[in-house]
């Protein structure tokens, strides 16, 4: 069973994952709304690893806590050895409002906090989820390179990161990746960030890869969302949007057709034509759609078929913008000189 999903090296620091992760945030309630059975999600972890796909993705805002709680349970009995484990921290949840926090002792208690909740004596992969811009960058890795130190973390990623903020951060210690959505109608990060990565030798983690579900079944995913679903608010879901969105769906659905293979494998498979750094994180709560995902490991494209897709969805093709407030996003995410928080601490 393992041998359908191959493995690439992620960043230049050793990890090696396999070339599709897995999302798990919509395996707990929280940010995508509908509840599930932890039996169904642990049946579906299951099946993901023993299909080789074992670079799961959690952060412990997602519930908050509950879904690293369900990876603890998902991973006893073997399982653990079998996994690259990535989780997040630095947002917190304080009266109903989020908080970005990248202080040392936050970054320490956050740490400790999810190998409980995992169960584990390891994180293998630790990202800064988001950028807090009150804390230089080389504070918060200071802290996470003494995290590696301790053997308590193997390798460090952020995530939303400006490419100055990867610069400051990787000369303090090695990021192994950065986690950014990339896909079809988002690809803002191409222009700085993707050749700073590479420039660094360090690999890229696209989250939402499917347009958070949009290139799976176009409008009539938004129309079945639950009315908790925070997707429902996202700029591009919004009526106005959408109608005008629908056509990108619509072609990319076309061409799937003549390809022989569904809209969300074409739009995943162009993600993988993006380069042998570059692993997408898709996540689903349905054994068939992993399934699915895999199979859009050996859509092979062309460089003309790439040229095509890109034309449907490009900048100006799409309508709102990835989240309601940008401010939390890589283009928001440079932090005070080191020097400012020396003069202040």
């Amino acid at each position: 069973m393992g041998s359908r999903v191959r493995r690439i090296k992620l960043g230049s620091q050793g990890l090696e994952v396999s070339a599709q992760g897995l999302g798990c945030m919509s395996m707990s309630p929280g940010l995508y709304g509908t509840p599930k059975s932890e039996e169904d999600m642990i049946a579906l972890l299951h099946h993901a690893i023993n299909s080789g796909v074992t670079f799961l993705d959690t952060s412990d805002m997602y519930g908050p806590f509950a879904n690293e709680i369900l990876l603890g349970k998902g991973l006893k009995g073997g399982m653990r050895e079998r996994v690259q484990l990535a989780t997040k921290f630095g947002i917190s949840f304080a009266n109903g409002k989020a908080d970005i926090r990248g202080d040392p002792d936050y970054v320490r208690a956050c740490c400790e906090g999810s190998l409980k909740r995992l169960d584990v004596d390891c994180i293998d992969l630790y990202y800064q989820h988001r950028i807090d811009t009150r804390v230089p960058i080389e504070v918060t890795m200071g802290e996470l390179k003494k995290l590696v130190e301790e053997g308590k973390i193997k390798y460090i990623g952020l995530s939303e990161a400006s490419a100055s903020t990867i610069r400051r951060a990787h000369a303090v210690h090695p990021i192994t990746a950065v986690q950014l959505e990339w896909s079809l109608w988002t690809r803002d990060l191409e222009e700085e960030i993707v050749p700073t990565c590479r420039e660094l030798g360090i690999g890229i983690v696209a989250y939402s890869p499917l347009g958070r579900g949009f290139f799976t079944s176009g409008p009539k995913m938004v129309e079945n969302l639950s009315s908790r679903d925070y997707r429902k608010n996202l700029p591009r879901f919004r009526s106005e949007n959408l109608e005008h969105n629908k056509n990108i769906f619509e072609r990319v659905n076309e061409m799937a057709t003549r390809k022989g293979c569904t809209p969300s494998q074409l739009a995943l498979a162009w993600v993988y034509h993006q380069g042998n750094d570059v692993c997408p994180i898709p996540g689903t709560t349905k054994i068939e759609n992993l399934n699915q995902n895999i199979g859009a490991l050996s859509v092979k494209l062309t460089p003309e078929e790439i040229a095509e897709l890109e034309s449907f969805a490009s900048a100006d093709a799409v309508k709102g913008e990835r989240y309601e407030n940008m401010s939390a996003t890589w283009q928001n995410s440079d932090t005070p000189p080191l020097s400012s928080w020396k003069s202040t601490n």
